[in-house]
Order: C-alpha cells, then sequence, then structure tokens
C-alpha cells in the first residue's frame, strides 16, 4: 500500500495558508463594497489562494498535474495591472519575494483539463457568494491516484469546530486512515469526526445549497415530504455542507440537478468526498452511482450528488426516485 503521509501534510499546510489570505481579503469588504456588488475581493482571494496552494503543490510535487478552477489569462491583461497587484500584495504577505510572473505562472500550474494517473483538483473558493456575504466559503484540495481519491483537505474559515470554537476548522482525511478536523487558529488538536447515527428520515436534518441555481431547491422539497422530514433545511454555502455531513451536524445533503444536461465539476465535490466516506458517510449521485473521477474537469457519468450519514440513503435515493428526477 502506498503511504501518502507526506501529501497529507502538505495538502493541509496548503489549504490553510490559503485559508488565511482569503480570511485577510474577506475582512477588507466594507458594505460599501457590497452595495456596488463589487465583486473583485472574491476574484483576488480566489486567484491568491490558487497561487499559495500551486506554488506548495509545485514545489513538492513537481510532477503532478493540478485541475483548479481558474487561470491567469484574464489576470495578465493590461487593464487588470491593479487586480494583479491586490493579488500580489497578498500573496507576498506569505512570500515577500514573489513578483507577478511567478504568481501568474503558480496559478497556471492550476491549469491541467484531463484526467491522469495521478493528480490534484482544486477549488480555491467555493462558496464565493457565501464569502461575499461574510458567510460559508471553503477551500477544497483532494489527490486522485489511479481513479481515486487519496488525500482531501478542505478548510472552512467561518465554520467552527464541533466543540464550537470560532475561528475556523480545517477538515483532512487521508483514504483508509478516517477523518478529522482542526482548528485554524491552531487552539486545539485533531479530533476524529465521524457521521450521525440517525436512522428514521423524519428526524433527519437536511442541508442544501443557498444557491436555488446550484441546486433545485423545489425538488429538495419534495423529497424532503416523500421522506417525512419534519425540521427545516439549513442553507449552507459550499462543500461545508460535507463537513457538516461528516460530524453529524446534518445526515443529508442534495445537490439536486437543475437542468437534464448539466454535470458536476470534480473541484466541487473531491475535497469533501473523502471527509464523508472516511467519517463513516455515503456519496453517490441521484441514481446511486459512485462518483467518477476519471474524466477530467467535469463529473460525466453522474447527475447529480447525495450525500448521506450512510444509514439514510437507501431511503433518500428511494425519495429521489419517487420524485421522479432520476
Amino acid at each position: 500500500m502506498i503511504n501518502y503521509d507526506r501529501e497529507k501534510e502538505i495538502a493541509f499546510q496548503a489549504v490553510k495558508e490559503a485559508a488565511l489570505l482569503c480570511r485577510r481579503v474577506q475582512n477588507e469588504i466594507t458594505p460599501d463594497t457590497l452595495e456596488k456588488k463589487d465583486k473583485s475581493p472574491v476574484t483576488v482571494a480566489d486567484f491568491g489562494s490558487q497561487a499559495l496552494i500551486c506554488r506548495r503543490l509545485a514545489e513538492a510535487f513537481p510532477d503532478d498535474p493540478v485541475i483548479a478552477e481558474e487561470d491567469s489569462k484574464a489576470l495578465r491583461r493590461p487593464e487588470n495591472a491593479r487586480l494583479l497587484q491586490q493579488v500580489l500584495w497578498h500573496v507576498r504577505k506569505f512570500y515577500p519575494a514573489a513578483d507577478e510572473k511567478q504568481v501568474c505562472d503558480w496559478i497556471d500550474h492550476g491549469n491541467a483539463a484531463e484526467y491522469s494517473k495521478r493528480f490534484w483538483t482544486l477549488d480555491p473558493i467555493d462558496g464565493t457568494k457565501g464569502f461575499l456575504r461574510s458567510e460559508q466559503y471553503a477551500v477544497a484540495l483532494a489527490l486522485i491516484a489511479d481513479g481515486e481519491i487519496q488525500v482531501s483537505a478542505l478548510a472552512c474559515p467561518n465554520l467552527a469546530t464541533q466543540n464550537g470554537k470560532s475561528g475556523g476548522t480545517i477538515f483532512l482525511a487521508q483514504r483508509d486512515k478516517g477523518a478529522y478536523e482542526y482548528p485554524m487558529n491552531d487552539s486545539g488538536s485533531f479530533r476524529s469526526i465521524l457521521v450521525s447515527q440517525t436512522e428514521n428520515s423524519r428526524n433527519a436534518k437536511l442541508c442544501e445549497s443557498v444557491e436555488s441555481g446550484h441546486s433545485s431547491h423545489s425538488d429538495s422539497a419534495v423529497i424532503s415530504r416523500n421522506l417525512q422530514i419534519v425540521i427545516q433545511p439549513v442553507r449552507l454555502d459550499s462543500q461545508a455542507k460535507y463537513a457538516a455531513v461528516a460530524r453529524g451536524q446534518a445526515d443529508i445533503y442534495l445537490r439536486l440537478p437543475t437542468s437534464s444536461d448539466y454535470r458536476e465539476k470534480i473541484w466541487d465535490h473531491a475535497g469533501g468526498w473523502l471527509i464523508v466516506k472516511e467519517a463513516g458517510g455515503e456519496v453517490t449521485d441521484i441514481s446511486g452511482k459512485p462518483l467518477d473521477f476519471t474524466h477530467g474537469k467535469i463529473l460525466r457519468e453522474n447527475r447529480g450528488v447525495i450525500v448521506t450519514n450512510s444509514l439514510l440513503h437507501d431511503a433518500v435515493l428511494t425519495a429521489v426516485k419517487k420524485a421522479g428526477i432520476v
């Protein structure tokens, strides 16, 4: 069996560093920024986060491709020079000697698009609207080798730890070695997490996307009725929903297709997938098929995503089928 301990450590340090950059940028958001619907803060954080993570991956594992969400094409244009300077300013808080070309090159280290035997996938900021609202967002990173996710690191800077400590939480998992959470402010130690033991769907806690454009709220309501769920759904941005299921704060997460031809992006699920699986949960598409991470950027062979504590999974798939979504 291949040992991925070093990869896990690098992934942990990479998402922590990127999450600290994102927090710095988010702290600069003002009511005036929101009023003007200025999305530049999340753009700066997105590029900065990807630059920091890809820099670490390129240094530690130079032969590993990275499939990430961003590229520096727009950032290199003369009209975006001010935006590039903002990204550079934040990156230099961590690497003072960095220059514009290095930052763009680090970002573009994440420009792989096709499946390979071993690669990383990255969402530098998952939940951009949550970021702008100062609510939930995540930095999500996963290593895939031989078609299987081997390591996942998920930083949620606005999510308290399970015992209520504020300051953000980092979730970490390695295949067959369990799932853990760690306080971002280093005020504790790694703590094992497990899914809930809820068996009766009436008592289930369901979470879904805040944005109806990401997941059909109407279909979710039908499924909830089919399951006789009595608790109102909790809406969270980002892969923080995976974390909620993994540590037992929610029992079900529904990501339901908003159109017949839409397919999910790999970086929106790979990070959270292993966290939930190693915590004892289950993740499939809406038909019950395992997620297939062997098709580059897109989960081509899957529609939607169902995440549960595993005890409720069959009941949820039945409810989805009854709702006529499959």
